[in-house]
């Protein structure tokens, strides 16, 4: 397939590359299924994947971030940050895409956010001579309008140049038939889907790199720092440095094994923003570790270091010990952390953690569920982080809303939940019995690696995205 006489794309990401994975796969895909040299112009903040660094036809290009204004200026003058900030972004962003980097024959912008990032790639665009796509993976201005309300008028003129300059581009990609419908209906704009998949590192981790992450992570999961849990009761300096065992898995000589007695390990990873309530699996693993109490007609004056300490000594129970590990970055951390050490819980345990990107994959590919809260402002965009579990091989319980099922299949590769209680519900059904015994949920694992096997990132790419953008940057959009 021909490109462009430059043979050269942009990748425009107004925000941290490291975390956005699917502007990575774009720019993997350019390189790789394109043959294209490839730049990226982003903040810096988190490391990509090891394999973007890598490659030689992958050149990234840092900008300096917007300094955080928490606790910087009195709320009196938020008005005036709110569009101080956009200009300096502007200014920015038009250096890069007409100074800093080479002439492309497309580039290709993240939305949101949609200002002033459309608005910089379009001038761009027609300073250079080049084409641009949009990237639809929401609608900016409902982003804007959870944090200033639906009738604030800077979401009014978001809305208004989101509309504007999205309807200039030369082509457009977004992540569902629900907001492709929306694009087209409402907005004017037609839009290819290209569905978030999975690229080639999202794998089942195998029992030896299960061990080995499982080590890495031993200081965080066992925090020294921490009051005393289900999780790390029982520690000592000896558990810590031993390479042989870790807290799901022993090394016997060369082979590997599971513990019997291990807690489920449950993981969710979230940008710690308004549209994930957290506050749900935290009433979840509240009401789970009441329930399974009750169920066992445990009684509460052993007090929690009873149950401990049987757990320590091996002993297996009907509903095993949960442990959360939260993975990711973001405003509202430590308010749901200083309520995590509030919780007492006896039977769950909750880790924060950041992983690298090669250790995230890994994580994922050793857990038993993953847990979705994502909620999306708009109603109308999938969570990629959905995508890499179902990668990994691992089902998944996610919030309901209305577009939701085009990912996530009910009793198939999924579950999903409407509140804290039905959450609550779906763990304890899915782990009674655990490890051996727990049907319902190796059944979901079972569907996942089934409707998996097939959907990958590439060829996606290569049946979806790649033809638009030949045809964007030939002209030939008829």
């Amino acid at each position: 397939m021909e490109f462009g006489k430059r043979r050269r794309a942009a990748v425009v990401v107004l925000g941290d590359i490291g975390r956005s994975p699917r502007m990575q796969y774009h720019a993997l895909s350019l390189a790789r299924q394109a043959n294209l040299e490839v730049d990226i112009v982003a903040y810096g903040g988190s490391d990509p994947h090891s394999v973007l660094l890598e490659h030689p036809s992958i050149h990234i290009h840092t900008m300096r971030q917007w300094p955080s204004r928490d606790g910087v200026f009195p709320k009196i003058f938020l008005p005036i940050m709110l569009l101080l900030k956009p200009l300096i972004q502007f200014i920015m962003l038009l250096w890069f895409l007409c100074v800093k980097i080479k002439a492309p024959d497309v580039f290709i912008v993240q939305n949101p956010p949609s200002v002033p990032t459309l608005v910089a790639v379009k001038w761009a665009s027609w300073l250079r001579r080049s084409s641009f796509i949009i990237d639809w993976h929401n609608f900016g201005y409902t982003l804007l309008a959870l944090s200033l309300g639906r009738s604030s008028r800077f979401v009014a003129v978001y809305h208004w140049v989101e509309l504007r300059f999205g309807k200039m581009a030369n082509g457009s990609l977004c992540v569902t038939k629900a907001m492709q419908h929306e694009l087209e209906q409402v907005w004017g704009i037609k839009a290819t889907v290209l569905y978030d998949q999975p690229p080639e590192f999202f794998r089942p981790a195998q029992l030896a790199e299960k061990h080995k992450l499982f080590c890495r992570i031993k200081k965080d999961i066992f925090r020294s720092n921490s009051p005393q849990d289900c999780i790390s009761y029982g520690i000592t300096n000896h558990d810590m440095q031993d390479p042989k065992t870790t807290l799901f898995t022993n090394q016997i000589d060369d082979n590997y094994h599971l513990k019997q007695n291990r807690p489920a390990l449950i993981v969710s990873s979230t940008s710690w923003t308004p549209d994930e309530d957290f506050g749900i699996l935290l009433e979840a693993a509240v009401m789970y570790d009441r329930r399974v109490a009750a169920l066992l007609n445990e009684n509460d004056s052993n007090g929690d270091e009873f149950f401990w300490k049987a757990i320590d000594e091996g002993k297996t129970f009907l509903y095993p010990r949960l442990l959360f590990v939260i993975t990711g970055k973001g405003p509202e951390k430590e308010k749901y952390e200083e309520k995590i050490k509030k919780l007492n819980l006896k039977r769950v345990g909750f880790r924060t953690m950041w992983l690298s990107p090669e250790d995230y994959p890994l994580l994922l590919g050793s857990a038993d569920l993953g847990v979705c809260l994502h909620t999306s402002s708009s109603g109308l965009d999938l969570p990629m982080k959905v995508v890499d579990m179902f990668g990994c091989g691992l089902p998944v319980c996610a919030v309901s809303y209305s577009c939701i099922t085009e990912l996530v299949k009910v009793e198939k590769n999924g579950l999903l939940f409407s509140s804290s209680s039905e959450l609550a519900d779906e763990l304890m059904m899915l782990f009674k019995g655990f490890p051996d015994g727990c049907d319902a949920l190796r059944t979901l694992r079972n569907g996942v690696l089934e409707m998996g096997s097939s959907a990958k990132w590439a060829t996606e790419w290569e049946a979806n995205a790649k033809p638009l953008i030949s045809k964007v940057i030939s002209g030939d959009l008829s």
